[in-house]
């Protein structure tokens, strides 16, 4: 039997979505696309050879198995609630909606609709931080003493995003408030904020940072570092320690890591180094968008449920408070 996904938005990462899905092709998988441009949309879909709707009236007229929401944050919340209304099954990129409160009702209507709906946080399906998990879980780790982690663009995007984006924390740092929370199964309780600004001064100017960093402290009083930037010049870095009283583990830290040793006679890593998340995380996209094809046929359980989501955006928010007031925030729930 064949199930038919529809694909929302064909910026960069619905393409890279799209793409996805169509090489899961070979297991029964059909796609449409919609976009509010109908030109570029078609384009997309004759490069790609699959289906394409006028607009998104004429993909939910088309009953879709699934719907995967790839266009910007304003539209997430809107998005889901058809689908959910619909009774038809979502993925959505992060955030839920453009702010927590608003969130929490979507959450609630997705609640009274009994709706699915997955959330691109793709490192739950990137196999170095599964394996990493597996390892905590498994006792090989023993008790955790200390977590770090690390997300370093190469370059910042344009301002007129970052103007838009929440914040350094909310945009990148939720991604590792999330990892945390869901490779612990604990929650953050606390955060304490700094950053700076040394890079183009128009990002100060729209009320943001290109550097940060968060101490982060769990239930059980476990600490974790979760730091962030803009400008990465040696490429893209997204790395997680778990150090315990029995061992450590570290994600990754592999040929690609973007950095270079300074010990004499060491040649790690082999390189060359990522560029770009979608290089980073190329394989975790491809393991999310068949994750969500399974949760459609109802074959798996949901690997990132929105209130999970919504619980990471929600320590974003503390450390954004943090950040701007200077004192270590309490995260609201």
């Amino acid at each position: 039997m064949t199930t038919v996904l529809g694909l929302i938005g064909v910026g960069r990462i619905g393409v890279m979505h799209a793409r996805t899905i169509q090489a899961l092709a070979d297991d029964g998988v059909e796609l449409i696309l919609a976009d509010v441009d109908v030109a570029r949309a078609r384009q997309v879909s004759a490069e790609l050879g699959c289906r394409v709707a006028e607009d998104v009236d004429a993909l939910f007229a088309a009953a879709p198995d699934g719907v995967v929401i790839a266009v910007g944050t304003p539209q997430h919340a809107p998005l889901i609630l058809r689908a959910a209304q619909a009774g038809i099954p979502a993925f959505c990129e992060k955030p839920v909606a453009e702010s927590t409160e608003a969130s929490v009702a979507v959450l609630e209507a997705i609640a009274r609709h009994g709706a699915t709906v997955q959330i691109g946080h793709q490192r739950r399906l990137d196999p170095g931080h599964l394996a990493a998990r597996q390892a905590l879980q498994r006792g090989e780790l023993g008790w955790l003493h200390t977590i770090r982690a690390i997300t370093a663009d190469m370059a910042p995007p344009s301002v007129e995003f970052l103007a838009t984006s929440g914040g350094l924390f909310r945009d990148c740092s939720v991604h590792d408030f999330d990892s945390i929370q869901w490779l612990t199964g604990q929650r953050i309780v606390e955060v304490y904020a700094r950053g700076s600004n040394n890079g183009d001064p128009a990002i100060g100017g729209v009320g943001d940072v290109d550097t940060a960093v968060a101490l982060a402290t769990l239930e059980d009083g476990t600490v974790a570092t979760v730091s962030a930037t803009r400008y990465n010049g040696g490429g893209h870095d997204v790395r997680l320690e778990l150090q315990g009283s029995a061992g450590t583990v570290q994600v990754g830290l592999d040929d690609s890591y973007a950095g270079r040793s300074a010990e004499l006679g060491v040649d790690f890593p082999a390189g060359p180094a990522h560029q770009t998340f979608h290089e980073r995380f190329a394989e975790a996209y491809h393991h999310e968008m068949r994750a969500f094809l399974e949760l459609v046929r109802g074959q798996r359980e949901n690997p990132c449920p929105p209130g999970e989501a919504v619980d990471a955006s929600r320590v974003a928010d503390a450390a954004q408070e943090s950040l701007e007031t200077g004192r270590p925030v309490r995260v609201r729930r």
